[in-house]
């Protein structure tokens, strides 16, 4: 996979990208990630990227025509015009693990990070995707971009060592991720289910799945709504429900 990312501030990219999990890829060759200040684009003299709205109100906008030609610039170094282009905005569809299991099927990705006020319309007309990390504001959007990199990158092929280590991961079933338990068996009184020591499969498969479900019942309720639930998941869901009084 490649990954673009247009920013102001290329420097908060540099720890990020060469530590834990996305360096390894980078070592391994699974990931080829191009980070560009889209200043550099800018016809300006003085290498301007923002403007005053039309029509007024507060702050500056980011201009079309550094951003439009820093994609244009991308698109003829790394030869392919398909790119998923994302724009990071809080006004973007809220960013969750199904998008970043879309993303991780691409072969390139550019990540737009926005600054200032907010964007000249007619950037949009340039992007696939406007994506938010939530439903909050940040100063830009390199945050959200580094974050959505991690979560869909660690999606890959061989990136994890361990492809199945993600299946089971929150949110990637559907489900809030059960409790899990290392050495030592009895810490200060505090002892691991004896159901997980005991080596009956079967069992510790069950037990897992009532504690998925138990723990996004009592967190997260809204998410079960989505999962469609087989006669097993309904039966253990009661038993939870009975035994949590609800």
């Amino acid at each position: 996979m490649r990954i673009d990312v247009l920013t102001l501030f290329p420097r908060m990219f540099e720890g990020p990208l060469t530590e834990s999990i996305l360096g390894k890829a980078i070592d391994k060759n699974l990931l080829d990630v191009h980070v560009s200040n889209f200043r550099d684009f800018s016809t300006n003299k003085h290498q301007q990227v923002d403007d005053y709205p039309y029509g007024g109100g507060a702050g500056m906008l980011l201009k079309v025509q550094p951003i439009h030609d820093a994609i244009k610039s991308l698109q003829a170094d790394s030869g392919r015009t398909n790119q998923r282009i994302i724009l990071l905005d809080p006004a973007g569809k809220p960013f969750n693990q199904k998008m970043a299991e879309e993303f991780s099927k691409e072969e390139h990705l550019v990540f737009v990070c926005g600054h200032y006020e907010g964007y000249d319309e007619r950037i949009r007309d340039l992007v696939t995707d406007e994506v938010s990390l939530g439903d909050y504001v940040l100063t830009g959007g390199e945050l959200g971009a580094m974050t959505m990199i991690d979560a869909t990158v660690r999606l890959l092929p061989e990136v994890l060592g361990n492809d199945e280590s993600a299946k089971g991961d929150s949110h990637s079933t559907g489900l809030l991720e059960h409790p899990q338990y290392t050495r030592p068996a009895n810490y200060e009184g505090m002892e691991v289910p004896h159901v997980l020591t005991n080596g009956n499969h079967k069992l510790i498969e069950e037990w897992q799945l009532k504690e998925s479900l138990r723990r996004t019942l009592l967190r997260r309720p809204d998410m079960l709504e989505k999962v469609e639930l087989t006669d097993e998941m309904i039966r253990l869901l009661d038993e939870v429900k009975k035994e949590e009084d609800m």
